[in-house]
């Protein structure tokens, strides 16, 4: 396809594309003459992603090149780039290479859960970090909440893994990277659904029977 119907059918702007084309979120098209390229749907594909890593996960172009430079060009290590990719998503939590960083929230949190405490792992840092906020706010995680979300968010993790696509270490990267990326939006937004259902169910007389309003 030629670029304006790439413009229409992604409902980007051609100048939005041009600049992707510049920083090279969108790979270029296949030429067809000194001033004209070929589009295919890799590139639509390419488009709805940059959208959904910018618009949805919030990322900046910048941090979602990172992303989609590590799905194109990952190394062997899946639980590295896991890694890499997870210190690209907020919220981010600055590091100091001057010593060995140390999260005591956090590392207090993971030792209940019976789970490993790697202060190098970019989620340390920023479990740290909401749960400081958390207690600052006068609303501390006790133990009783931590071991319950704890469990239910290991059950998510654990399908997640259990999916992760057998053969070529580039599908397995791009499945755990836009996972963690693209569905965390997914869990937060259910856990909204699910208090707002539970609310009207608890504290709105005669919503029970009736959840739709009708």
């Amino acid at each position: 396809m030629r670029v304006s119907e790439l413009v229409q059918r992604s409902g980007a702007s051609l100048a939005t594309i041009k600049y992707y084309l510049r920083e090279g979120l969108l790979m270029p098209g296949e030429a067809t003459s000194a001033t004209q390229a070929s589009y295919g749907e890799e590139h639509l594909r390419r488009l709805a992603l940059i959208r959904a890593l910018t618009d949805v996960v919030g990322l900046s172009v910048q941090k979602a090149a990172e992303v989609i430079q590590l799905i194109e060009g990952p190394g062997d290590d899946l639980f590295l780039t896991l890694g890499a990719a997870i210190g690209a998503l907020p919220p981010y939590v600055e590091s100091s290479n001057e010593q060995a960083q140390d999260y005591p929230l956090a590392r207090t949190a993971l030792e209940r859960l019976g789970q490993v405490y790697d202060p190098d792992y970019p989620a340390v840092g920023q479990l740290d970090r909401a749960l400081t906020a958390a207690s600052a706010a006068g609303f501390p995680v006790d133990d009783d909440r931590l071991e319950l979300y704890g469990a239910h968010v290991r059950a998510i993790a654990e399908y997640d893994i259990d999916h992760v696509p057998e053969g070529p270490a580039q599908g397995a990267i791009e499945y755990a990277v836009l996972g963690t990326a693209l569905y965390e939006p997914v869990i937060a937004a259910l856990r909204r659904l699910s208090h707002q259902d539970l609310a009207m169910r608890r504290f709105v007389p005669d919503s029970a029977t009736d959840p739709a309003g009708s």
